[in-house]
């Protein structure tokens, strides 16, 4: 993939990716006993079942067409996460696989990037569910054949430095973000899951990594 050359956007990928995510995630919050709900995530003041009340929140918006002004900013969404603090278990869960489901096709015809975000940013959840709850996989996993690509496409829409990611087990480097005239370009080594975590803000403890001619700040895309 050339490093001055962003890549274009594949409207399907959002859906494949909701889809992806709600079959692997979906069985294992099935069986999780309850009380495992109330366990802290990366998300400062959240728990898990906070994540998942926001996450299907924004997912079901997303399919129902309700996307006003300010949505998806953090009074927003704590406000969606306070409306479903009396709801039961299931049906947060309910909302959350009915949106994993549905809102796909309702992205797609969305080409100015917004609602991809959204939907690489419910992935992004669900690797701090996976993280809170001690289960393997957060921030990798089937997910990441779909995740990485919109990656792309976000982070060139941010704006972020370009970024070429030597990742452990992928041949090729994949390139984020977009040309700065005057820049080089800047290079990440380390595995998928890190560099998931570096652009989604997420805490580095224990990761091990090198990244040159850039820092972890330029390259985050939620703000």
């Amino acid at each position: 993939m050339p490093a001055d050359r962003p890549t274009e956007r594949d409207p399907e990928l959002p859906g494949r990716l909701l889809l992806t995510e709600r079959d692997a995630l979906m069985p294992l919050l099935r069986e999780t006993p309850e009380e495992r709900f109330e366990l802290r995530t990366a998300c400062p003041g959240w728990t898990v079942r906070q994540v998942l009340a926001h996450c299907g929140a924004a997912l079901m918006r997303i399919v129902e067409g309700r996307l006003e002004e300010g949505v998806f900013l953090p009074a927003s969404n704590a406000a969606d996460v306070a409306e479903r603090e009396e709801w039961p278990l299931r049906r947060v869960l309910d909302e959350l696989e009915r949106g994993f489901t549905e809102a796909g096709p309702a992205i797609a015809p969305h080409d100015d990037g917004l609602l991809d975000a959204v939907a690489l940013g419910e992935w992004v959840h669900a690797g701090d569910v996976r993280e809170a709850l001690g289960e393997p996989g957060a921030y990798e996993g089937a997910g990441i054949r779909y995740a990485i690509p919109l990656l792309a496409v976000t982070s060139g829409r941010r704006d972020t430095p370009l970024l070429r990611a030597h990742l452990t087990g992928h041949p090729a480097p994949v390139v984020l973000g977009r040309p700065e005239e005057g820049r080089s370009v800047a290079e990440f080594h380390g595995d998928v899951a890190t560099l998931i975590r570096i652009y989604a803000g997420r805490p580095l403890v224990g990761t091990r990594y090198r990244l040159l001619r850039a820092d972890e700040q330029e390259l985050l895309i939620y703000r």
